[in-house]
């Protein structure tokens, strides 16, 4: 599996506090079958002055330390960036992180407030040649007044992800509701752990794509947590990620555990995304 949201790097925002921390959640990681995990501390103006180059190379630092330490995670960068006025020029000039330097950036809206004009502003990112990802819209304090709007902009291009602790019931009724709808609705491309902690929002990707499998069939599940997320970080077009599906209606009841292994992960559906892998991870 591939965790395209996580906050893992040491000491950055409110994730993994230490390094002790930051290994322990490593190792949960890789037990679990996550092989890759995007690093995306937060950058919010005010509160998380993290830039470009300072999560660089903490994440530098951090892969030493996991190879010292024999955990075989590899981490890759990226951010949990908030909404600013000035977005797409900071992200041209590096301050803002897309996923692995690609075409595809994580966008965090403000939590408890709808923004103004939010359609202008992810046109704005699709048009300057990006590819934008809503981060957990189903834990938005605002989605069940705006929902029309969360489904304008899948429409228009941004992608979905939703936590995986939303679909475990983590967060509580409201956010597992959405989370549900949204992906019974074939409107969620990319699942993640969003992991902060080792306690109160550990690495539980495995436990949500279980959930998500059992909503949606195995092959989307594994379409949520490694095809597409291949797909991603090798920085394929948009148009080549496999197409999210309905709520599950019968037939491809595989054994939900297979997606465990990484054999499993390694073999069909989406074998050309799996050997792509492979040489990412070896190059």
């Amino acid at each position: 599996m591939i965790d395209l949201h996580s906050h893992l790097l040491p000491g950055l925002d409110d994730g993994a506090p230490d390094d002790r921390t930051a290994l322990v959640m490593a190792r949960a990681f890789w037990d679990q079958g996550v092989e890759v995990v995007a690093c995306t501390p937060h950058i919010l103006p005010g509160l998380y002055q993290n830039t470009g180059p300072a999560i660089r190379d903490a994440l530098a630092a951090f892969q030493v330390r996991l190879e010292q330490e024999d955990i075989p995670l590899r981490v890759v960068p990226g951010a949990d960036n908030h909404m600013v006025p000035d977005f797409v020029s900071q992200l041209r000039s590096g301050h803002l992180l897309p996923l692995n330097d690609t075409r595809y950036v994580l966008v965090e809206p403000p939590h408890h407030v709808a923004p103004a004009r939010l359609d202008e502003f992810f046109f704005g990112i699709v048009a300057a040649g990006y590819v934008p990802i809503l981060t957990h819209p189903e834990r938005l304090t605002w989605i069940r007044q705006s929902y029309d709007l969360i489904q304008r902009l899948g429409r228009s291009g941004v992608l979905m992800q939703i936590t995986a602790g939303s679909l475990t019931g983590r967060f509580g009724r409201e956010p597992r509701y959405w989370a549900e709808r949204l992906l019974d609705e074939g409107q969620v491309h990319i699942l993640a752990s969003d992991a902060h902690d080792i306690d109160r929002r550990p690495p539980d990707l495995a436990r949500g794509r279980d959930s998500a499998a059992k909503r949606v069939g195995d092959a989307e599940a594994q379409n949520l947590v490694f095809n597409r997320p291949v797909a991603i970080l090798t920085n394929r077009a948009a148009a080549e990620l496999p197409a999210p599906n309905l709520a599950h209606s019968g037939g491809d009841d595989g054994d939900v555990s297979a997606f465990g292994s990484r054999t499993a992960q390694s073999g069909s559906p989406g074998g050309g995304f799996s050997q792509r892998l492979r040489r990412f991870l070896v190059g």
